[in-house]
């Protein structure tokens, strides 16, 4: 029998119900993981996501033909049965279940075991095949509790506050900076947002989740009205033209990288914070075990070194090449 997925150069594809999952080129149905650029792209003819991915996909990509479901819920396409799954990596980001002859496989796209509060909490899959990343599939990153984290950023915003300086912090629009935003202290200063990020927040907003008031910070802003804010903005607006108009500030970046001491040096900010929403080295591990697969493809990130380690501890696994991206530093993944 034939595996109930294949990977081919458009894409991961079930022949059984003739769809692609996050395909990379233009292909006639798309099962989309999340609204991330790399996992969800122009030119489908028709994509069907979960009903809290859906919004930021439309303001992503705008007019698109596309259906949404419920998490847990069974859908027969053709011969294969599927059902989308929490990630725990953005709100409304999903691991993809296909059944074809009994046969189960797990497209996890990208996925976080903490709950941020913020996303729907990721729920490992029992399968025979499984789909993961490894962004992070090094043994040193090990991710700190989030509310640790939440601590270090707010100490480092008030002493900015206190110093007369802005406080810029880079993450992703999507995702990244909706966590943050939860983690901050409001009673330090005023949270003040780029267009990136103020459009992201009000589309979620829009469906109902609950974030801090936030300003956006136009080109029309006075800095002087916002005394001891953060600025949170994409990581390739720090070092800007529109971030240097606030005058005094310091910068930070908020992501997994952050744990290599080389690229905190690289980066040329003051501060780095360790905080991802992808699974850190000890999360892929418990994830892979609790799935119980009997076969693991690796598709982005150390995927070599991590495939070689799950091989040597008794996994039966491969490297699968695809164009997903995992988390960068300068710029959401793009399309």
């Amino acid at each position: 029998m034939s595996p109930a997925l294949t990977f081919t150069d458009r894409g991961i594809y079930c022949a059984a119900g003739d769809f692609y999952i996050d395909p990379w080129r233009p292909v006639e149905r798309a099962l989309i993981t999340h609204g991330h650029a790399d996992h969800a792209r122009h030119g489908h003819q028709h994509y069907l996501a979960t009903h809290a991915a859906l919004p930021v996909m439309r303001h992503r990509l705008g007019e698109i033909t596309a259906e949404g479901i419920g998490f847990g819920a069974p859908l027969q396409i053709g011969d294969a049965t599927v059902s989308f799954h929490p990630a725990g990596h953005v709100p409304g980001s999903a691991q993809i279940r296909v059944e074809v002859g009994g046969e189960v496989w797990v497209a996890s796209g990208d996925y976080k075991v903490e709950a941020d509060g913020l996303s729907e909490a990721f729920e490992p899959q029992r399968c025979h095949h499984f789909i993961t990343e490894s962004t992070f599939g090094l043994p040193v990153f090990r991710w700190q509790p989030q509310a640790r984290v939440a601590d270090e950023i707010n100490a480092w915003w008030a002493r900015c506050a206190a110093a007369g300086k802005t406080a810029f912090l880079g993450a992703y629009a999507l995702g990244k900076a909706q966590r943050l935003l939860t983690l901050l202290d409001p009673e330090i200063g005023p949270i003040l947002t780029h267009a990136a990020v103020e459009n992201t927040n009000a589309v979620l907003r829009g469906q109902g989740l609950t974030l801090p008031d936030t300003i956006a910070a136009t080109a029309e802003i006075d800095p002087k009205a916002h005394k001891g804010a953060l600025v949170l903005a994409p990581p390739s607006a720090l070092g800007s033209a529109w971030a240097k108009k606030f005058g005094a500030q310091e910068t930070a970046f908020a992501s997994g990288w952050m744990q290599l001491r080389g690229v905190r040096r690289r980066r040329a900010g003051d501060r780095g914070f360790v905080i991802s929403d992808h699974a850190d080295w000890n999360g892929l591990l418990s994830t892979i075990k609790e799935t119980g697969a009997e076969h693991i493809y690796v598709t982005h990130g150390y995927t070599d070194i991590f495939a070689r380690y799950l091989t040597e501890n008794g996994w039966s696994a491969e490297v699968v090449p695809t164009e997903f991206e995992g988390e960068t530093l300068d710029a959401e993944p793009a399309a």
